[in-house]
């Protein structure tokens, strides 16, 4: 390979290129670029070569701060964490911290606070299915032989209860570490949880159960059952497994929490198309986009940043920031968003905000923000367990000194092994389930329904909501224009300036056009072919049909043709204060008549409106339409409470200004423009025909986009909230019968204590009865 003539001092050029020509990597910004000598720049002997001058000019104020050894290569390893990057709790946002580890009230693993938009499975998730199903095989095992092995023979007793401690081991020591971690943690922290439950079960489960494996002899002979002493190895497995299976549920759902995010962070285009200084074009990284850097969209690209038209006029699709369907005509100075859809022309525009500073790198600011600082809602299993804890724990300890002070001989023998039982019976099986069922119920119920639950926070918060922020566009109304009607000048019908419209509108592509096409064919109207075709960049549509001159577009094009649009001025206020967009046709420089076209209200919405009125719900309108348009729709439906042209950030601090009036609101959205709010409220509900956006930021989703769902949903609310109440109780009550048993209150008057055949039974019932209470809530009863 020939030498470059700039290498000619001797200096090697940094991430030199290789014998098969590859590019260089510019140390600023990590771009490989080719060789450019106007570009390039020597330090400490060695030549390194940029993607732009504003790389070239940061590496000349501070080259030091750019190399690192003697050559840079930024994609040599991938990049770490970001430094400083924030881990929170899911459940308890007020725990931040700059490392990874366990939150120190709940014990779970710590996210960060925002998601990267390539990131692996959580090593969490991976880790715990790895232990469920690497164990799963021996819990069975043991379970089996503990409740058939004795009936069927198949070893000895003594030898059985050897062979489940051996498969037993592996179950408890290393599939269920985790857990026995967290509860450590808990009683470090003072917080007790579910965690100290489970590893106060299986642990005294477990430890009973060896210290009965090899010595039985210091029990006494009522704890020996068909030759051995009772053992719990399989409760304790079995337990484990339960719990694991449910850790990768739950972990698998909390993945979900990130895609509103990061399908935020996948609206933005990969490239943009930068024009260089000579001319010339070539596609870079959106990383490396530059404020000042000229830019080509062309039609069906997306927006690379935020900035300023500077050639070529478009339609361009801001549904994402104002939920309006119809795109907006963008001309030389207009502002351009950045990851909005250039529809139909080709623009150059001018960068001005790039990276953090784009209008989506805000909204996805606010949508992690607004999860974040939810207040997590504090499960009714989780608020009494804590208090349970104690109280199990309590009992233990008083039975374990009574039976050793006062009991029969050996005292402390009974002491320690009704102490155990205590904790035995207090296993969280029917509580761990009281919760879950009734939700796993719930949701089912709900789907088919059409009603989509993302977690049980949101089942169980609906039924408090006393405030609903609807958005217009998509979920009071259909989300895409179509036509409205036709008003003719005198002397003609209405039927032939619909034909005429639209024969001149076959030539354009703009979703107005479509919809009086559309409405004209429907009709069964014969179109003629447009000739002279033009568009007046933004105005309107000029053309030739039938060998008569046609105009169609607004007041400005009108004014610009010398027609009159006075006579037709009333019909067209008249049409506006009612939401439809007015199109003047005027034929041969006349006035012919009005077009309107307008995004209709959806048939089930009136009827959703009244039930939830009926509920005593507060009902607001917001949406980013013009006023004018809103309250129009807003006294159609009988909605008092209306705000237009409000932005993202508007639409949150709405949501946040009801919040602190004492307020519990739903915001029902479908847009990307809701998902801040859809975030922030206490319930978000998104229509299942909106943006994926939308859907992975709100809580419940409506599947068919129906209104009526909510009605619905908040009904199932309350009936799951009061069958968790009654599960919760049956588990209690159990536990309540079987806990004094276990400590031996009903030896002096019966001689009962507790038997593995009494344990087994009270767990039993206890989950038997959550299940099939839960099971009524699927049949609609309470």
């Amino acid at each position: 390979m020939a030498e470059h003539p700039h290498h000619a001092h001797g200096g090697e050029s940094h991430a030199a290129s290789d014998a098969a020509g590859k590019p260089y990597t510019d140390p600023v910004c990590g771009m490989k670029v080719g060789a450019d000598l106007q570009k390039t720049a020597s330090f400490e002997g060695q030549d390194y070569h940029f993607c732009s001058y504003k790389c070239l000019d940061k590496f000349k104020a501070a080259p030091a701060s750019y190399v690192r050894g003697d050559r840079v290569d930024v994609s040599a390893a991938p990049a770490p964490a970001p430094a400083g990057t924030i881990y929170t709790c899911p459940m308890h946002p007020q725990i931040r911290q700059e490392h990874p580890g366990n939150c120190p009230i709940c014990g779970m693993t710590l996210e960060p606070l925002l998601p990267e938009l390539e990131e692996d499975e959580n090593p969490e998730l991976r880790d715990f299915r790895r232990r469920f199903w690497w164990t799963l095989p021996l819990t069975i095992v043991v379970t089996v032989l503990a409740m058939f092995g004795h009936k069927a023979h198949w070893f000895e007793a003594r030898t059985q209860t050897w062979i489940e401690l051996v498969l037993s081991l592996p179950i408890v020591l290393w599939a269920g570490w985790p857990f026995f971690s967290r509860g450590w943690s808990s009683v470090l922290n003072r917080s007790p949880n579910m965690w100290t439950l489970i590893g106060l079960g299986t642990g005294a489960a477990f430890v009973y159960s060896v210290v009965a494996t090899v010595a039985p002899e210091v029990f006494p002979a009522s704890f020996v059952s068909m030759g051995r002493v009772a053992v719990y190895f399989e409760a304790a497995a079995v337990i484990i497994s339960l719990t694991l299976l449910g850790q990768v549920l739950e972990l698998k759902a909390r993945s979900q929490t990130s895609a509103a995010i990061k399908s935020l962070l996948g609206l933005a285009p990969k490239t943009a198309r930068r024009i260089r200084d000579d001319g010339t074009e070539e596609d870079v990284p959106l990383t490396h986009v530059h404020v000042g850097d000229l830019l080509r969209i062309r039609p069906g690209e997306k927006v690379p940043v935020d900035g300023e038209v500077t050639e070529g006029s478009s339609a361009v699709d801001e549904s994402m920031l104002t939920g309006e369907p119809v795109p907006v005509t963008k001309r030389v100075g207009d502002k351009l968003i950045g990851a909005t859809l250039n529809t139909n022309g080709a623009l150059v525009m001018r960068s001005e905000k790039v990276g953090s500073s784009t209008m989506l790198a805000q909204i996805v600011q606010m949508v992690a923000q607004a999860q974040r600082s939810k207040a997590p809602m504090q499960r009714m299993a989780d608020v009494v367990a804590g208090y349970f804890v104690m109280a199990v724990v309590g009992i233990a300890l008083v039975t374990f000194f009574v039976w050793g002070l006062w009991g029969p001989q050996p005292s402390w023998v009974y002491a320690l092994i009704n102490a155990v039982a205590v904790l035995i019976i207090a296993c969280p099986c029917a509580l761990g389930l009281a919760t879950p069922m009734s939700i796993m119920v719930a949701t089912g119920r709900g789907a088919t329904h059409g009603v989509l639950f993302r977690d049980a926070a949101a089942i169980e918060k609906l039924r408090q909501i006393d405030t609903l922020i609807i958005d217009k566009t998509g979920t009071l109304t259909e989300g895409r224009p179509a036509f409205d009607s036709a008003i003719p000048a005198p002397g003609l019908e209405a039927n032939e300036v619909l034909r005429l419209a639209a024969s001149l509108d076959q030539g354009s592509e703009h979703p107005l056009a479509d919809a009086i096409v559309r409405a004209a064919r429907e009709r069964g109207l014969a179109l003629e072919k447009p000739e002279d075709f033009e568009s007046g960049s933004g105005i309107g549509v000029r053309g030739t049909v039938g060998g008569r001159r046609l105009a169609l577009g607004n007041t400005a094009l009108m004014d610009q043709l010398g027609v009159s649009v006075a006579p037709l001025v009333p019909q067209a206020e008249a049409l506006r204060s009612q939401g439809a967009s007015v199109m003047h046709l005027a034929v041969d420089g006349r006035l012919a008549g009005l077009l309107a076209v307008s995004d209709p209200i959806k048939a089930s919405t009136p009827e959703a409106l009244a039930a939830l009125r009926a509920a005593g719900l507060r009902i607001v309108m917001a949406t980013g339409d013009g006023l004018t348009t809103a309250t129009s729709v807003g006294a159609r439906l009988g909605i008092s409470e209306v705000h237009g042209e409000v932005k993202p950030a508007d639409k949150l601090v709405l949501v946040e200004h009801l919040q602190k009036q004492g307020r519990v609101v739903a915001m029902a959205g479908d847009g990307i423009n809701d998902a801040p709010a859809l975030a922030k409220a206490d319930v978000g509900i998104a229509m299942g025909t909106g943006t994926d956006v939308a859907m992975n930021s709100a809580q419940v989703t409506l599947v068919k986009g129906d209104l009526r769902g909510i009605a619905f949903a908040r009904s199932l609310s309350k009936d799951t909230v009061r069958n968790m109440k009654q599960n919760l109780m049956f588990a209690f009550l159990y536990n309540a019968l079987g806990i004094p048993i276990a400590a031996g209150v009903l030896y002096p008057l019966t001689g009962w204590l507790l038997s593995p055949l009494i344990a087994a039974l009270a767990m039993s019932l206890s989950s038997a009865s959550v299940i099939g209470n839960a099971l009524r809530l699927g049949r609609g009863q309470q």
